[in-house]
């Protein structure tokens, strides 16, 4: 078993079971597992980030209207499907922060957006693994405030990876 499938697995099992899960009991009882796309190496980047010279603080608006802040760390640019597309990299109190939205919303993936949390690399790239993308709590359960993506972030390229929209 891969990694990602083990992880996968995983966060499966605490979807369905575990008293944290962002489901309501309901919807446990009747989990059978998450949605994903098939694992894609080619959306596992490791990129080149520009850091903006001044790194803006920003609020980014969240679902219960309390809007949480950021700071807009640096872009990078990466092909899919030959299609050029960028993103801005977030920090926040927890470290990096990657919300986007691709151009299969509703259809294939989460409406208001997917999260990835990039790692910073020794050689100062980042790990951008989009078959880790995963729908914040608010698309499970409504009872949870999660920030919305920028407008910044919202892609017109479809990123076949990570976490499929929630349907129960």
């Amino acid at each position: 078993m891969t990694n990602l499938k083990t992880v996968r697995t995983e966060k499966d099992r605490f979807f369905a079971s575990h008293q944290q899960s962002p489901l309501t009991p309901a919807q446990r009882h009747s989990c059978k597992g998450l949605n994903y796309f098939p694992e894609n190496p080619a959306l596992r980047l490791d990129v080149a980030v520009v850091a903006f010279p001044t790194q803006d603080a920003v609020s980014i608006q969240t679902t219960s209207g309390n809007p949480q802040a950021y700071r807009r760390y640096g872009k990078f640019k990466f092909t899919v499907d030959g299609k050029d597309a960028e993103l801005v990299i977030y920090v926040g109190q927890h470290g990096f922060f990657l919300p986007f939205a691709d151009s299969l919303p509703g259809s294939e993936t989460h409406p208001a957006g997917r999260y990835l949390e990039p790692e910073k690399l020794s050689n100062g790239k980042f790990r951008v693994d989009f078959n880790q993308a995963y729908n914040p709590y608010c698309a499970y359960n409504e009872q949870w405030s999660c920030p919305i993506t920028p407008a910044e972030n919202c892609l017109k390229v479809a990123i076949r990876a990570g976490e499929k929209v929630f349907h129960h």
